[in-house]
């Protein structure tokens, strides 16, 4: 799946692959949301992102209404794709809005903020995956954070 949002030149690409896994991956939490780590590079001119890769959080916290996952025990696993070719990198979440849709909340938003904000994260437009499904469908909600502003991609 390639994504775009023409208005600021950016894509994403992600594998049905890795697609078909996460939504695995959190039904099997149902009815609880449930998420993780994106990962993934960037073309030389930092305008398309490949995602690539998942990394699960080892503790979390869950309701249907929320997910809030630790980063403790991920520093490792990420050193690992830092240090492949390509180089990976962390480009930001994903989590699972079981029987709704892929919109962000306002907990997501303030999600992102702190990504931004955090010192140690070094990601000025960290990408949020959003999964919304129920029993007979699936719909993927790709957002990324661009100038102070959360930009959904989209289909061309």
């Amino acid at each position: 799946m390639i994504l775009r949002i023409e208005k600021i030149g950016l894509s994403i690409e992600a594998d049905d692959e890795l697609l078909n896994n996460l939504v695995e991956k959190g039904k099997s939490h149902y009815p609880n949301e449930f998420g993780g780590f994106l990962i993934g590079h960037y073309t030389g001119d930092n305008k398309h992102l490949h995602i690539t890769d998942t990394i699960l959080p080892k503790k979390f916290k869950a309701s249907n209404y929320s997910f809030e996952r630790s980063t403790k025990g991920i520093e490792k696993i990420l050193r690992k794709y830092y240090k492949g070719n390509p180089q990976k990198f962390y480009v930001g979440e994903w989590h699972t809005h079981p029987d709704n849709n892929p919109i962000p909340s306002l907990t997501d938003i303030s999600a992102i903020n702190t990504i931004i904000n955090n010192q140690e994260s070094s990601i000025a437009n960290p990408v949020l995956l959003i999964i919304g499904y129920s029993n007979t469908k699936v719909s993927f909600g790709f957002y990324v954070w661009f100038e102070k502003k959360l930009f959904r991609y989209e289909q061309h």
